[in-house]
């Protein structure tokens, strides 16, 4: 008699919806990878490629820029519009890396600040965006919410 390993217990089984998900993701990957390696594959392709991705990039980035100034995911549309143009262009890819980066720094360095610096910058934020939207409703709107809720409080 030979001294062999002991065999190897079967895998465990897996339910079809924990694996599914994953395969089709990786389905959907092969299929837009195939077909922007196709597009590029023809010379017209690439162009009028390029040309898409400079046009969706450009109108998602205006639209983040418009947005900057009102609360809300302004500067996410605009990494959202940089994201498009990564597809394509590599200083829009560096400058999104670059990005990441910083906002990865900025993370770190609030999440080692003791609690009041963190509720200091808090505040700071809060202060800053209802002052950026008290602006915006007076220029745009000349509604002055200052004196409408010192109006409506002096009624009650």
């Amino acid at each position: 008699m030979t001294d062999s390993p002991p065999p190897t217990p079967p895998a465990a089984p897996t339910s079809g919806t924990v694996d599914q998900p994953v395969t089709r993701l990786s389905r959907w990957r092969t299929r837009i990878s195939a077909t922007y390696q196709l597009i590029r594959a023809n010379p017209t392709g690439r162009i009028t490629l390029k040309i898409g991705v400079a046009v969706a990039g450009l109108a998602v980035v205006a639209l983040g820029l418009v947005l900057v100034p009102l609360p809300g995911p302004g500067w996410l549309i605009v990494l959202l519009g940089l994201s498009i143009w990564a597809i394509e262009y590599a200083w829009a890819r560096n400058l999104l890396r670059f990005t990441r980066r910083q906002l990865q720094r900025w993370t770190r360095w609030i999440a080692d600040q003791s609690w009041p610096v963190r509720i200091l910058v808090g505040l700071s934020g809060l202060i800053f965006v209802s002052a950026v939207v008290w602006t915006s409703l007076r220029l745009s709107l000349g509604i002055d919410v200052v004196k409408e809720i010192g109006d409506y409080l002096a009624a009650r």
